[in-house]
């Protein structure tokens, strides 16, 4: 399992389980997203807290969901708890596009979310 998603009152936290974010599954990311916004989750959360890289497809693929949700009046944040950006995201100045969080807890309160946390099942 490598993506996993989570619903918080109407937003939906979607878990990424790679450490490195790459061509071989930005396809994959991009679908199971996809069909959540189709469904009609139109908030989401995209925790990429285990992820130590993100490669510029995969980083086109969130790129291509926040447009995606942006369209359905929603939004679409990262939780990306690195202490420095990663280089990708200032050199193609995504980090001024997303908004990102360092932990879970304040993406969520982004979304005025607060005292309710998902609870991970891992299996």
């Amino acid at each position: 399992m490598e993506f996993k998603l989570e619903k918080t009152g109407d937003v939906g936290v979607v878990h990424i389980f790679l450490t490195r974010a790459t061509l071989a599954k930005a396809v994959a990311f991009k679908e199971f997203v996809s069909e959540i916004i189709d469904g009609g989750s139109n908030k989401l959360i995209v925790d990429l807290s285990i992820c130590e890289y993100i490669d510029s497809t995969f980083l086109g693929a969130m790129v291509a969901l926040l447009k995606k949700t942006n369209t359905k009046d929603g939004d679409l944040r990262l939780v990306y708890n690195k202490e420095i950006p990663s280089l990708l995201f200032v050199l193609t100045r995504m980090d001024k596009v997303f908004k990102t969080f360092p932990k879970l807890d304040e993406a969520l309160a982004s979304f005025n979310i607060s005292g309710t946390k998902p609870t991970l099942n891992w299996k």
